[in-house]
């Protein structure tokens, strides 16, 4: 995989290793740093064990003043803004990746999906296919048919055919399929009475949302339970719908620094033992983590 690109999606091991380890790791500053280690640890067997030659993580800073916020107060609402603890290990992790010889990218009004998206688009106009490291099916609208889905160590890859297989919705209509369904994870509200079956039914007949807005006059005739009802439920909620499937795109126009960083760097193994010792863990020099 020399000419792929690992686009990685910090916040999912990070967040992992922050509800499931204990606090056995404290920094000179006298923070728990359970997730830095955790992350750490998993970043360094990612690294040894695929070798990447381009790469980047992607963090989310943009918790509670994204663009999506503006569009709708509701957006993640739900979900507490991390406190100085846990941003404090946000910030060690980031710092750690580039340590590590990993490019960073955060933004205070896009999502690190955005960032994924756009490094995507990105690395697709040099001729390379993409590793989407995540577990967020949100990312499945990104595929192409040369890139893969990675819940990396867990899983094994998944292309567009088997997220359709998976999603019942190919990668490309996953966003009309949550527009209908919503997300309650990111405080997205679905349309009243359409679950999966019926959203999955509704797409796969009409195309798309574009599709099934403009033909609601023909819902009575499908063979869907209440689809009489259907046709003025959703011309109620079409402002809804539209307001989710803006929340639920991912932007991959972001402006990204120029030049694009991709390529890892050497690791400065003073700098990051030195920085891994003040959080309380040891790291042990191995020149197998340097690019080969």
């Amino acid at each position: 995989m020399n000419n792929a690109a690992f686009l990685i999606d910090a916040s999912i091991p990070i967040f992992r290793y922050y509800f499931s380890l204990p606090e056995h790791w404290m920094s000179r500053d006298g923070v728990g740093t359970a997730a830095v280690y955790g992350y750490t640890h998993w970043l360094r067997r990612l690294l040894l064990a695929e070798q990447p030659r381009f790469i980047a993580a992607c963090f989310d800073e943009s918790l509670g003043t994204g663009f999506r916020h503006q569009l709708d107060p509701l957006y993640k609402s739900s979900r507490a803004l991390p406190d100085e603890a846990l941003a404090y290990q946000l910030r060690a992790c980031r710092k750690i990746t580039e340590l590590m010889g990993v490019p960073t990218y955060a933004s205070e009004i896009y999502e690190a999906d955005d960032l994924i998206g756009s490094l995507a688009v990105f690395n697709r106009s040099l001729g390379r296919r993409c590793l989407l490291i995540t577990r967020d099916k949100d990312l499945g609208q990104l595929l192409t048919e040369e890139d893969l889905l990675w819940h990396y160590p867990h899983e094994t890859h998944m292309d567009s055919i088997g997220f359709t297989a998976r999603w019942g919705v190919a990668p490309a209509l996953m966003v009309d399929y949550m527009a209908l369904v919503g997300d309650k994870i990111d405080d997205i509200p679905g349309v009243p009475g359409i679950g999966p079956k019926t959203a999955r039914a509704l797409l796969a007949h009409f195309g798309s949302i574009k599709g099934l807005l403009e033909n609601l006059h023909t819902l009575a005739g499908l063979p869907l339970r209440g689809a009489a009802r259907l046709a003025g439920t959703l011309a109620e909620y079409t402002p809804r719908i539209q307001l989710n499937r803006q929340l639920a795109t991912i932007c991959c126009d972001v402006p990204l620094v120029t030049p694009v960083r991709l390529e890892r760097r050497p690791i400065d193994w003073a700098q990051l033992l030195d920085y891994s010792e003040h959080l309380g863990f040891r790291l042990k020099p191995d020149s197998n983590l340097s690019p080969i």
